[in-house]
């Protein structure tokens, strides 16, 4: 059986780097590349995080690119300079020596060259905000044909969003994060036919990051990749935290864990709304996960990372 051909859009949150550490372990899954967008991180640390990474895990072969795109609405300074905890971690600098490259062209680019030489469409992984994927679209609408499908991590349909309003006076609180970052490049991919599997807060809201769970990870800690899980979650457990990330890329590996649900959806760019993923009658056809089963999810990821 072939593999899922997947190209990996992440833009440097703690979770993403967790999120390409899974999808990583996925047999049925080639990697094709991973391209950092600066969004929730600084792009140099995040960069040099993601390489370390990918070096610890055995796949230095797979380049990483450093997207250059640019939001309408930053991410808060707390939030991105997790970015530098990540890449000054310990167990990822055993070397002094990074092998996995870095491409020569910006995280966009990148994009269009990776789609256009792929064998066959290609999912991309989308776990930050969908700017780099708007521009690569942009620069080269002839890769919409190469692209299979979209998962994302993004958006709130029927709950609150994340965008507080102590950290953006004037917003309505419908907003997520990666929507809101660059609500106008969401609605360009809005705009595509490509098909778009959603992971929402709605979902994400009900599988929280737990203190049993993290010190499962410590139990089994000898293994280096459950090392570095537990190592970026003890960092972010003071917070209220959720799968996000992991939950959305999980899908790659368990459909079956999963139940999807058509919705009909536009993107608001302007106003006190900017950033909404709105429900709305004759919107865009979109699936969003619906449901999961949350313990098989756990289980999974705790098998997963024990390598």
């Amino acid at each position: 059986m072939s593999k899922q051909l997947v190209l990996m859009d992440h833009d440097g949150g703690v979770d993403d780097y967790l999120a390409t550490m899974l999808l990583l372990t996925m047999d049925s899954i080639e990697l094709l590349g991973v391209v950092v967008t600066p969004a929730d991180c600084y792009i140099q640390p995040a960069a040099s995080a993601t390489r370390k990474i990918l070096d610890l895990m055995g796949f230095s072969h797979i380049p990483v690119a450093e997207s250059t795109v640019r939001g309408i609405n930053s991410f808060p300074y707390l939030y991105r300079r997790d970015s530098f905890v990540i890449d000054h971690l310990p167990i990822l600098n055993q070397s002094e020596i990074v092998n996995t490259p870095l491409a020569a062209q910006t995280g966009q680019d990148f994009m269009v060259k990776v789609l256009r030489e792929a064998s066959k469409p290609v999912t991309l992984m989308v776990t930050g905000p969908l700017t780099t994927v708007a521009t690569a679209l942009d620069k080269a609408p002839d890769i919409e044909a190469k692209i299979q499908k979209i998962v994302w991590m993004g958006g709130a349909l029927n709950v609150s969003g994340n965008v507080e309003k102590n950290w953006e006076p004037g917003q309505d609180g419908s907003a997520e994060w990666n929507v809101y970052w660059d609500a106008v490049s969401a609605a360009r991919v809005w705009e595509t036919q490509l098909e778009i599997i959603m992971c929402p807060l709605d979902l994400t809201n009900n599988v929280p990051v737990t203190s049993e769970l993290v010190y499962k990870m410590g139990r089994q800690r000898h293994y280096p990749i459950s090392d570095l899980a537990g190592q970026c979650y003890a960092l972010v457990i003071p917070q209220d935290y959720y799968f996000w990330d992991v939950l959305a890329t999980a899908y790659l590996g368990h459909p079956e864990f999963y139940q999807l649900r058509e919705w009909e959806t536009e993107i608001i760019t302007t106003g006190l709304s900017q950033g909404r993923t709105k429900v709305v009658s004759g919107g865009r056809k979109i699936y969003a996960m619906d449901k999961v089963d949350k313990e098989a999810f756990y289980a999974y990821i705790l098998r997963q990372w024990a390598r």
